[in-house]
């Protein structure tokens, strides 16, 4: 064969290949095609990684912490972050470990210091024992992620240290994720319920049902939104336990933040009502319903999650707003926000700056949700190449 002939086969190969890949693409589903634009952004990729981390943490909180949240350790109040080393002061390598924290008062200043007694070392271990819980309030056991071994309460190992009451803020802010993070999640499924309902009433059918939704729509978006959400958390009942608080907050988070989501979709229906495909499906005997939940809806759902991905950020910063200001969750429910508050104390921050941990578990959790939405708008984009 001579290298023409090589040269022409290959470039025949090469062409069969492509067409294979095009017909591939031609025949893939709306979801495939989402996934294969969706993993070209790396970023997105990386901050979905980042919220599968969170939530499992907020998932597993009992197991990832390693202490009890609300329990307060009067030797440790106010120890900066507990340093993991892997030499000792004679320069010799160990496995993780850390040292004995010794706390000293200066008699003229009154300020206490923690130093490290290198002389002392405490192991630090994967699935060790710990306090009892109940994992999904069914299986009672004990064991935890990492910590020193039982036995060993001279010393703990406090990632982020501890706040005032000597309570370790590492499991609180792991606990606090759990709130915070579902109350963001459950949020906006309430209002992506309401939008999608209403919204799909509006758009497709119109007439007097459009005008009362878009009037109530509009009267709800010319409210500020901030003043709203406070003057609806204030209503709240103050003797109300912490499951009707959550609930509460939910509620109002998801009737404040339903609005944008009914407009988008209302258009969309507009825009697709007239379509040859529902004339089709009206024809062929299709209930209303069954237009609108079985060809209308699904041709733009993935519009609708990224939306949804966008909002849930919002519905975070407005509970820890509202957390952090009072009107919101209160102890002893642990969220971000109810954390937040120790960072009011002028003097707690200035002994403690590590308080500050759960406003950059916020940040983290803003950010990667506002990355993946975006990662998730540009691969739902039908128009996206």
């Amino acid at each position: 064969m001579t290298v023409l002939d090589q040269t022409k086969t290959e470039i025949a190969l090469e062409e069969e290949e492509l067409q294979k890949a095009g017909e591939k693409v031609y025949v893939a589903p709306p979801w495939k095609l989402m996934w294969w634009r969706f993993r070209k952004h790396r970023m997105a990729l990386v901050c979905a990684g980042v919220l599968t981390v969170l939530y499992f943490v907020a998932l597993f909180a009992e197991f990832v912490a390693p202490y009890d949240p609300d329990n307060s350790l009067i030797q440790f109040k106010q120890v900066p972050p507990t340093a993991i080393h892997i030499r000792d002061a004679a320069g010799e390598f160990h496995f993780p470990f850390v040292y004995q924290h010794r706390r000293k008062m200066d008699p003229q200043t009154l300020q206490i210091t923690v130093t490290e007694d290198t002389t002392i070392r405490y192991p630090v271990e994967f699935f060790v024992r710990g306090f009892k819980y109940k994992l999904f309030g069914m299986w009672e056991t004990d064991v935890h992620l990492f910590g020193v071994p039982a036995g060993k309460e001279q010393q703990g190992v406090f990632l982020i240290g501890t706040d005032r009451l000597g309570r370790d803020m590492f499991s609180r802010v792991t606990y606090g994720a759990r709130l915070s993070l579902s109350m963001g999640m459950v949020s906006v499924f309430l209002s992506l319920a309401l939008g999608v309902v209403l919204g799909g009433i509006s758009g497709y059918f119109g007439g007097k049902a459009d005008i009362f939704i878009q009037r109530v729509i509009e009267f709800i978006r010319t409210i500020p939104t901030i003043p709203l959400y406070m003057t609806l958390s204030a209503a709240l009942p103050v003797n109300w336990p912490v499951e009707w608080v959550y609930f509460g907050i939910t509620m109002i988070l998801a009737l404040v933040g339903w609005t944008y989501l009914a407009r988008v979709v209302r258009g969309r229906f507009l825009a697709m009502r007239e379509e040859d495909f529902v004339l089709a499906a009206r024809l062929n005997g299709s209930s209303e319903m069954r237009i609108i939940l079985r060809h209308m809806l699904p041709s733009f759902l993935s519009y609708v999650i990224a939306a949804l991905t966008l909002n849930i950020p919002n519905m975070i910063l407005a509970e820890t707003g509202l957390s952090f200001i009072g009107l919101g969750l209160r102890p002893p429910a642990i969220s971000w926000g109810v954390l937040l508050q120790e960072a009011t104390n002028v003097s707690s921050l200035m002994l403690a700056p590590w308080v500050l941990a759960p406003g950059f578990a916020v940040v983290i959790s803003v950010l990667a949700f506002n990355f993946f939405g975006d990662g998730l708008r540009d691969a739902a984009d039908p128009y996206a190449r």
